[in-house]
């Protein structure tokens, strides 16, 4: 049975480099903030805080870790805090996983971010991101850390 992952990351800056990763076996990934249109975060935008928050909301359904992809800008992000507290509210396994190094649509790579506070604050493990199965290793041990 395949494992749904809820991505959260910096959509404007890092989709490139997140859509390399997504992409393993076994594991069903969800889009940033749920959803896997561009065009519906754009919506959401123009009717508020809480729509957005609805669409963060309904991402989560349903899967058992969230996956905080850190690139330069994603500690800064509107959202992330509550991605994060929501994620622990639902009891997802947490992981965070730097995503910098990557290249993006241009071949350029990004300065390393900071961790977002929530993640910090809670202890949760951060690890740079080497390869689809470590990747895949590291979302099972979240999982089990979370008893999932």
């Amino acid at each position: 049975m395949a494992r749904r992952v809820f991505f959260s990351f910096h959509y404007q800056r890092d989709i490139w480099r997140v859509n390399q990763i997504r992409s393993i076996p076994n594991i069903t990934g969800c889009a940033a903030a749920g959803f896997q249109d561009a065009s519906l975060w754009e919506e959401a935008k123009k009717k508020g805080d809480d729509e957005i928050k609805k669409l963060i909301d309904k991402g989560l359904e349903n899967t058992s870790v969230t996956v905080v992809c850190i690139g330069e800008k994603t500690a800064g992000r509107k959202f992330i805090n509550y991605e994060i507290e929501q994620s622990i509210k639902r009891g997802n396994g947490i992981v965070g996983i730097q995503i910098f190094h990557l290249k993006d649509k241009d071949g350029a790579t990004d300065s390393a971010g900071e961790t977002p506070y929530k993640l910090t604050a809670n202890n949760y493990k951060v690890y740079k991101y080497i390869d689809h199965e470590t990747l895949s290793t590291r979302i099972e041990e979240a999982a089990n850390n979370a008893g999932k």
